[in-house]
């Protein structure tokens, strides 16, 4: 019975994070939002042209073979005697010889793009930690100074116009990081850290995938990237390193409950909630969506998640607690 409730949970992930068209449309590879994209598309569409060239040619010699040779029916106690016809050796050399020019050239352009995007053009200002667990992005912002470190889930926000520099580590199963519009996989692979970088060309919010089967949830692990003029940049980064304030009222009261259920998996910045196993949700309702881009962060689909999260994603980690009605409505709070 879960099934039908699951599939409804991916349908809303895809219509209701609709205030960006560009995090809500099909995963498009094809189109170009950023840096690197820029220099890797021409080459993927030269690559796509060669391979559909070669199934159109090979496709029709099988039907002109078909077509030259009809009625081929074996007489009864006879043997049938197939032998070379003239000039076909010539063709296959000609075949062998402009397939090898055409992948020679499809090589040295590859490795001249991977040349161009192995490295960031200028050194990064922003430097961030993803690590990817099952089934939810850990998205950790590191500066020189310590104290200005802070940790955020499954969206990522960085300035547009600048290379942003990713540190990727796999915190269980292999995953792979992909954000189509920006640049390519690169997988996190446990007990080995890779690196990449992203640039965006203009703000706006850009849809990731991990890329990699990783179990059960691999298609409800997205991400969203958020990318910001750098002022704008500047003052979300400031607003992360604040505390919550003080709850009052119902608010004070489902702090409790959060601290008592949640908090030996969860963290808040600033309260006696300080597990690690789960994402940190220090202000959580600034993001855009829950459970990893699956449903849009508003009231209604965060007390829906937080009730029974098995029910959007069966099989994660987080189980569904025993609260009553009151206790949902003051955690909600």
């Amino acid at each position: 019975m879960r099934l039908p409730r699951a599939l409804g949970g991916w349908g809303v992930a895809i219509t209701g994070l609709a205030g960006d068209a560009r995090a809500s449309q099909p995963l498009n590879y094809l189109v170009s939002h950023g840096l690197q994209n820029d220099v890797t598309l021409p080459l993927t569409k030269a690559l796509i042209a060669v391979s559909l060239t070669v199934v159109l040619i090979i496709g029709l010699l099988i039907v002109a073979a078909i077509l030259r040779r009809p009625g081929l029916q074996p007489v009864a106690g006879a043997r049938l005697e197939v032998g070379p016809e003239g000039g076909g050796l010539s063709w296959i050399w000609i075949g062998v010889g402009l397939s090898s020019l055409v992948l020679l050239a499809s090589i040295a352009w590859t490795v001249a793009v991977l040349g161009q995007t192995v490295h960031p053009p200028s050194k990064p200002k922003t430097r961030i930690e993803v690590t990817a667990h099952q089934w939810w992005w850990e998205v950790r912002y590191v500066d020189e100074n310590p104290a200005l470190d802070f940790a955020t889930a499954d969206e990522i926000h960085i300035p547009a116009g600048e290379p942003v520099a990713f540190k990727l580590i796999g915190g269980d199963v292999i995953h792979s990081f992909w954000v189509p519009l920006l640049g390519g996989k690169t997988d996190l692979i446990p007990g080995l850290t890779n690196e990449s970088w992203l640039q965006a060309d203009t703000p706006g919010t850009y849809r990731g995938q991990c890329a990699e089967y990783c179990g059960a949830q691999h298609a409800h692990m997205a991400f969203l990237v958020v990318a910001q003029s750098p002022q704008d940049f500047r003052r979300w980064r400031d607003s992360q390193l604040q505390s919550p304030a003080a709850p009052q009222g119902e608010a004070a009261q489902g702090a409790q409950l959060f601290t008592m259920h949640c908090g030996s998996c969860h963290s808040v910045r600033g309260t006696d909630a300080g597990g690690v196993l789960g994402p940190d949700l220090s202000h959580l309702m600034q993001r855009q969506s829950l459970a990893a881009a699956t449903l849009p962060n508003d009231p209604a689909h965060l007390s829906q998640w937080v009730s029974d999260p098995q029910a959007i994603k069966p099989g994660a980690y987080m189980q569904k607690p025993e609260l009553t009605a009151a206790e949902l409505a003051a955690i909600r709070a």
